[in-house]
């Protein structure tokens, strides 16, 4: 007898699972490796996208903050830049302070020619202190005013001014600023103690 016959009647052959798949399902199979990697490679490029606009951002930060200090610089340049030239000026106007105090008061009155010299010399100095405004320089007159040891420098103290301690009783020099900077300090004499409101301990080495 066959081998044929001796199959029994009910065997049945199960079909493989490529051979049960629709052509489709196939299809999206194999496509499906390929949308994996492609969707990496867009979250590749995401990332560096986001991490080239961030790098771009820093950069364009940092060139701003450049501009913005040159500006600073040369602003400074441009506000400081006559600072020597303004402490030799301070001096004239010290000069011309003087000389004003130097002529009595009487002497002005009876004395025609030296009130004429004194009228021109506080003209020159109003001139002066005009041309001062104009480039920022401003003078320091603290009198009445509590040490302040950026921008004043004590010659001594006195005892017994009815101040408190601390308190500048006298201006020997005025100071000077430039835009709010110190240009020259002003020397002065201050309280030593024993005023009104009491005081502080003041360093004459300031």
């Amino acid at each position: 007898m066959s081998e044929e016959h001796n199959k029994p009647a009910d065997a049945t052959v199960e079909p493989t699972e490529a051979a049960t798949q629709t052509p489709n399902q196939a299809a999206d199979q194999a496509a499906a490796p390929d949308a994996a990697s492609g969707e990496d490679r867009v979250a590749k490029l995401e990332a560096e996208v986001a991490g080239l606009k961030d790098q771009l951002l820093r950069a364009m930060a940092e060139t701003e903050n450049t501009r913005r200090r040159a500006q600073r610089d040369r602003e400074d340049a441009s506000k400081y830049a006559v600072s020597s030239f303004a402490k030799e000026l301070v001096s004239v106007a010290d000069n011309l302070r003087r000389a004003l105090e130097a002529v009595p008061a009487e002497g002005r009155e009876q004395d025609e020619m030296l009130k004429g010299l004194a009228v021109g010399v506080e003209a020159t100095e109003r001139q002066l202190f005009a041309a001062f405004d104009r480039a920022g320089i401003k003078k320091i007159d603290p009198t009445g005013e509590p040490f302040d040891p950026n921008f004043h420098q004590v010659m001594f103290e006195i005892e017994n001014t009815g101040k408190a301690a601390g308190t500048v009783v006298q201006v020997l020099q005025p100071g000077y600023t430039i835009h709010g900077r110190l240009l020259r300090e002003a020397m002065v004499g201050v309280a030593k103690g024993g005023g009104e409101t009491g005081g502080q301990h003041v360093d004459t080495k300031a």
